[in-house]
């Protein structure tokens, strides 16, 4: 049996992928990674020995700038992203027996299973894109909804006009030009009436949380058993566990100063720091050595012998740092990442900063609350109930669903 897994996103869109493709292997079918690009994530799924072909534009030249991309750049993206979807998916998936997408709303990935015939599944990392009663839409480029409306409904509504006026002209074009009907709502079509969350039950619950018929997977976890890198051993093993501090692929996003107030915060708590250099560039204000920085490591390994984590509550990071049972301090700065920082805060794993712009007195209040000794072993807790076979468990899914839709061979 083969399987095709699509994304466009950053790193956390595409390891989970890995994780599922490595699942899969195991249960002898065959899986290919359509992806953007980027040089990481071609370096990733090579590690785990997963095909990769390039989809799109790479993601460090969309989000890597000096500011965030803008509302004009989304609308030249929307675009270009469906036409290579069509393009690659069609050639990838050719022999598949489904097709999984996840990522920057996939506009295009449905649209090639049916064509082929072929099994789709729509999936996603958090609830924050799916329309609910509970709470509204996040912004998405386009027309903004009156400010005094607040009827869930009515905002959700007026998102699937935003995402129409985003994807619909060229998905719909690209849909004749294959001989298939137009489509008027293409976010309701693409998440599909039964999404699969690929996220943990207890860092977010699920049930009653959206108007569709969720399948919660558990996150998809890609077992990482590389070593640590011996400068990182000698200066982990050279005095107490280090604050981490690494904000990933938010480049332009990145708190101004945050490597200088995240360092002069930890040292006044009498910590050493451990800066991730990500896509921001973190790097050290001076030359002491109780600062030391790191690029792509085992985080899975980190985790487990820092201090704390303080990072921006990408899905990925923040189950990685619970799992670990480290105690967490989460900035959040754009789309579903105030939702972790505030599940951190609930679980009482660790604080929720308070803004994406942190100054010394306000992380040095959150580092003081993610350090107490309380706080330390309610995430030791936390940590056993976070589930790590939720990529066998949608492998498994995934399998079954293609065999019950298979004719049956006869004699």
């Amino acid at each position: 049996m083969r399987v095709l897994l699509t994304t466009w996103g950053s790193r956390g869109d595409v390891e989970p992928l890995a994780g599922l493709a490595v699942g899969l292997r195991e249960l002898g079918a065959e899986a290919r990674v359509c992806a953007p690009p980027d040089e990481e994530f071609a370096a990733l799924l090579a590690r785990v020995g997963v095909e990769l072909v390039p989809l799109g534009p790479t993601v460090r030249s969309v989000v890597a700038g000096t500011k965030p991309p803008t509302a004009k750049d989304a609308f030249r993206l929307a675009p270009e992203l469906v036409a290579a979807r069509f393009d690659t998916l069609t050639a990838a998936a050719e022999g598949c027996d489904a097709l999984l997408a996840t990522g920057l709303m996939p506009a295009g990935a449905r649209d090639v299973a049916e064509k082929l015939g072929i099994r789709y599944v729509l999936a996603c990392f958090h609830i924050f894109g799916l329309p609910s009663r509970h709470f509204p839409p996040g912004r998405r480029p386009g027309t903004p909804s009156p400010q005094d409306e607040t009827d869930n409904r009515v905002l959700w509504e007026q998102d699937a006009q935003r995402v129409n006026a985003l994807y619909g002209e060229a998905l719909n074009s690209h849909r004749a030009a294959i001989g298939l009907p137009p489509v008027d709502n293409v976010r309701d079509y693409v998440l599909t009436d039964q999404p699969w969350l690929a996220a943990d039950a207890t860092l977010c619950p699920s049930q009653g949380m959206t108007d569709l018929d969720i399948v919660q997977t558990g996150a998809w976890i890609l077992p990482d058993e590389r070593p640590l890198p011996e400068e990182l051993e000698a200066f982990l093993d050279a005095g107490a566990p280090p604050v981490y501090v690494g904000f990933g692929s938010m480049a332009a996003h990145a708190p101004k100063d945050i490597a200088r107030v995240a360092i002069e915060a930890s040292r006044a708590q009498g910590r050493r720091v451990l800066l991730a250099r990500g896509w921001a560039d973190l790097a050290p204000i001076d030359d002491a050595d109780d600062c030391f920085v790191v690029g792509e490591v085992n985080q899975q390994a980190l985790f487990r012998r820092v201090a704390a984590v303080v990072h921006h509550g990408g899905a990925g990071t923040t189950t990685t740092a619970t799992r670990a049972g480290a105690p967490q301090v989460v900035i959040p700065l754009i789309a579903d990442q105030p939702y972790w920082a505030g599940r951190i805060a609930e679980l009482g794993i660790g604080a929720a900063h308070d803004g994406p712009t942190p100054t010394f007195e306000s992380l040095s209040a959150a580092l003081t609350t993610a350090l107490m000794p309380e706080t330390r072993a309610r995430a030791s807790a936390v940590a056993g109930t976070i589930r790590t076979d939720g990529a066998t468990v949608a492998a498994k899914l995934l399998l079954d669903a293609v065999s019950r839709e298979r004719p049956p061979v006869s004699a």
